[in-house]
């Protein structure tokens, strides 16, 4: 890991064409996920995405190495999301909480289901669709990171520019309000 960061690094401060290729090819799918679910607009998400490939193109030799280049990527276009909510909004991103229409359902694990558990587990993931919108953006941002994004909960504290514990703080109340959420039929 730690070697692949160096090289990834060493890589952006010769900007280096096709590193940059291979590194939007990887985490194409992943970083507009993300930052659909931080907007809730897929034009907006596609517009930051964009924005923050052209940072990492143009400051990448501030990238050190020493942290995941994951997480670097993340907090980039996080930033880039507040900063365009003040600049055009006058929100910040606690303020976003609204959901997306075209959220896609959560996948069904692999393997041979019956019928009644793909029915039952389509239920449940649209319980879950229907919740995470309804959560201040801080706890969806989180549970994002963590559930659909696997993050450590490190990572997700370097992503979100917060320490260890705000970041277990956030994860718990996020999971707590997810319950209440979807128990109390708000969902």
């Amino acid at each position: 890991m730690r070697q692949e960061c160096a090289e990834i690094a060493r890589g952006l401060r010769k900007h280096d064409p096709d590193l940059l290729d291979r590194l939007i090819e990887r985490y194409h799918y992943r970083l507009l996920r993300y930052l659909i679910s931080l907007t809730g607009d897929r034009a907006l998400a596609e517009d930051a995405f964009q924005e923050t490939w052209l940072h990492v193109l143009e400051r990448g030799s501030q990238y050190n190495g020493r942290a995941s280049f994951e997480s670097w990527l993340f907090s980039i276009a996080r930033h880039l999301v507040i900063d365009w909510f003040r600049k055009k909004k006058g929100v910040s991103l606690e303020a976003l909480t609204e959901p997306d229409d075209d959220r896609a359902s959560l996948q069904v694990p692999a393997g041979q289901p019956s019928p009644l558990e793909l029915v039952a587990e389509q239920e449940e993931a649209e319980r879950l669709a229907r919740a995470l919108p309804s959560l201040p953006a801080v706890y969806r941002e989180v549970l994002v990171l963590r559930f659909q994004e696997e993050m450590k909960l490190e990572e997700i504290a370097a992503v979100a520019g917060v320490t260890l514990s705000t970041a277990k703080s956030r994860l718990y109340r996020g999971l707590e309000a997810l319950r209440r959420a979807i128990e109390g039929g708000r969902a």
